[in-house]
């Protein structure tokens, strides 16, 4: 992997303390390489929540190591000074829902992330608008969220996600809402920014319409993974 990607050893995650300690993740190990897009699948409360929030930086493990990019930033400890800049800078977010900005048009929301880290507003816009016109959006560059369709929605989503050109995407449940042409059109998306950019990215999902596109899956299921070799199946059959 060069330093790059994901990497996790023996992550686990305990709540509480005593007799009421409950181990939501007890041995998770994954790497994902760059320009490579993973599924992580598992019933509800098989800890892949609470995997996503120690990838993203939202709480701490108990145990492990986490390399994103080409920076450990957990080894039984937080290895990084500045949890904010690590998420703003590292790791992009696409979630189920879009979460526009409403009162925000299509290239504000993908270029506010630089804007907050300190980029210059024209660059910042310059960047939005090349991944608009790289997830074939640009037209749609001054409209309002409210006045997009579910499936550009999303294409946003994942435009602001990828602006800073994080190492790595975590992607939670990002074509539930979508029928089956534009569920597929989004994961060809990820699969495509994701060499484009040579960015890692972890999809947990649920939805069997794009779970056989994965070449590779982990499964977590009482808190441990498992990998499996997937179908890999071309978007269009």
């Amino acid at each position: 992997m060069s330093g790059k990607g994901i990497r996790i050893e023996g992550l686990r995650k305990r709540y509480g303390t005593g007799d009421t300690a409950v181990d939501a993740l007890k041995e998770v190990n994954m790497v994902v390489a760059p320009g490579e897009v993973v599924g992580l699948i598992g019933p509800s409360g098989s800890g892949k929540s609470t995997l996503l929030k120690c990838l993203g930086a939202v709480i701490e493990p108990s145990a492990g190591k986490m390399i994103l990019g080409d920076e450990t930033i957990y080894d039984e400890q937080w290895k990084v000074k500045d949890i904010r800049a690590l998420r703003r800078d590292k790791i992009g977010f696409v979630f189920q829902a879009p979460y526009l900005i409403p009162f925000l048009d299509v290239t504000d929301n993908v270029a506010l992330p630089p804007m907050l880290a300190g980029v210059a507003n024209k660059q910042a816009r310059s960047s939005a608008l090349a991944l608009l016109e790289a997830l074939d959006v640009q037209h749609r560059a001054k409209a309002m969220p409210s006045q997009l369709s579910g499936g550009e929605q999303q294409r946003v989503a994942i435009a602001r996600g990828l602006v800073n050109r994080p190492p790595v995407i975590l992607a939670d449940e990002p074509t539930a809402p979508l029928d089956s042409e534009r569920a597929l059109a989004v994961i060809k998306i990820l699969n495509d920014m994701a060499k484009k950019f040579e960015t890692a990215i972890i999809v947990v999902t649920h939805d069997e319409k794009i779970i056989p596109t994965f070449k590779r899956i982990y499964h977590i299921r009482d808190g441990v993974t498992y990998e499996e070799k997937g179908e890999g199946r071309p978007f269009d059959a």
